[in-house]
């Protein structure tokens, strides 16, 4: 679970809580896909589409892709791109040191360790998820969120070979939950949230939610990959679910993307457009950039975003 986004300061970020109410997609069975993936450590790149979008009301935009948007939501609900996602992150924590471990991530009062410890736990709790899935038995991704937040600091201490080979564990476990799965299973209700608080999901789109948490956190450790680095496919599902989000909330500003020449409207579009490239109209909704590479008509300061759930 996650969010570091606090608009009023900028990249000031604060960690902790949902990423959103996600969609669900057509129904697929990623089980096959993960187990080749990860026994061959292939990896499988989102596609290169072009990511466009058309005015369609207040709060919702289509996309437009060279393929049918149906496509990401698939994607996005297949182990593939799990893969991929856990592959590059681990790939930036073998170039960490203890020293860099330590240095701060761009989530306020977490290190780098803090956000490593965080995604190894997160798959443990997604895996919870599963098994509660599989069996039937009520299982949640975590007891309470004071236990959430304990779990994540006895992991950040750990020291930097410890806490590596913790996140490839439990990487690894979430993999196996997977590939365990039925194929009836996949449809199976079960829900978010340290004691269940959270909304009720189908356990297929458990893969959506690693996904999330790999991609933003990857981010957020302030290594060197940025929003520019994020596949086509997440771009896509994750900037039409924040763009209905925001406009299913009375505290967002009304305002008007322009994104790649065309537009979408939160609330009723107001008298501000902003203008930008994918990634960065994503990254600056989320609240993983600041948006200076933004522009706004008429010219002035970007609205003030509320902290995303």
């Amino acid at each position: 679970m996650f969010a570091c986004s606090s608009h009023d300061e900028a990249i000031t970020r604060v960690c902790g809580t949902p990423f959103g109410h996600l969609q669900p997609g057509s129904p697929i069975q990623p089980v096959w896909i993960f187990a080749c993936i990860r026994r061959t450590h292939r990896i499988v790149n989102a596609g290169t589409d072009k990511v466009g979008l058309r005015d369609v009301g207040p709060g919702t935009f289509k996309t437009v892709p060279a393929t049918s948007s149906k496509n990401a939501e698939a994607e996005g609900e297949s182990a593939g791109p799990v893969t991929a996602a856990t592959d590059r992150l681990l790939a930036t924590t073998s170039t960490f040191d203890a020293e860099a471990l330590t240095a701060s991530s761009l989530c306020a009062g977490w290190t780098r360790a803090h956000v490593l410890a965080h995604l190894a736990r997160n798959a443990d709790a997604l895996t919870n998820l599963l098994t509660w899935a599989r069996t039937g038995t009520e299982n949640f991704m975590y007891p309470s969120k004071e236990q959430r937040d304990a779990d994540i600091e006895t992991g950040a201490s750990q020291p930097l070979d410890d806490l590596i080979d913790d996140l490839k564990r439990a990487s690894d476990r979430f993999a196996s939950a997977v590939t365990e799965l039925p194929a009836a299973a996949w449809q199976q209700e079960v829900r978010m949230g340290p004691g269940g608080s959270g909304p009720t999901i189908p356990a297929r789109r458990t893969l959506w939610a690693r996904l999330q948490e790999l991609e933003v956190h990857h981010v957020d450790l302030d290594a060197g990959y940025a929003p520019d680095d994020w596949p086509d496919m997440f771009v896509r599902r994750a900037l039409a679910e924040t763009i209905r989000g925001f406009g299913q909330r009375d505290d967002v500003p009304d305002v008007t993307l322009a994104i790649d020449g065309t537009t979408a409207r939160i609330g009723n579009g107001g008298h501000v457009t902003v203008k930008g490239p994918p990634r960065q109209i994503l990254a600056w909704l989320i609240g993983r950039s600041s948006g200076e590479r933004l522009e706004t008509t008429p010219a002035q300061p970007l609205p003030r975003l509320p902290q995303w759930k």
